[in-house]
């Protein structure tokens, strides 16, 4: 199977599905509307779909969140089979991708390094 049909059928995976999120569909409550897809990866023969989804919560609420997308995996797969023109619907496997969380630690971290700004030196008597 064509490389780009494969990741072809990730973005509209990924498209399909954070329309679902942000549109509250999914009426799951562990499911929050700040929750977005990051990436997905799927397999070479289009069985299964990796999705990772990231959100701003803490970790415990992401961790929530995947496992309430993961119950939900059969609606969502339903949803997407009548949306997508494809002969065969991947399996959804959800989990959680703490990289966005873990980047913006990283630039608050850095910021924190970076030296204050020094003053201007006063101007003092000038000498003839």
């Amino acid at each position: 199977m064509g490389a780009y049909r494969i990741e072809r059928v990730g973005r509209l995976i990924q498209e399909k599905l954070g329309a679902l999120i942000v549109e509250g569909k999914i009426k799951d409550p562990r499911v929050d509307t700040l929750l977005s897809v990051t990436r997905v990866r799927v397999s070479k023969d289009l069985t299964f779909a990796d999705v990772y989804v990231s959100g701003y919560k803490s970790p415990e609420g992401l961790a929530r969140g995947v496992a309430g997308l993961q119950s939900a995996a059969g609606f969502i797969q339903a949803h997407l089979a009548g949306q997508m023109r494809i002969r065969q619907t991947p399996r959804l496997r959800f989990f959680a991708d703490s990289g966005m969380r873990e980047g913006f630690e990283i630039i608050k971290k850095l910021e924190e390094l970076e030296p204050a700004p020094e003053a201007p030196p006063e101007p003092g008597p000038r000498e003839p």
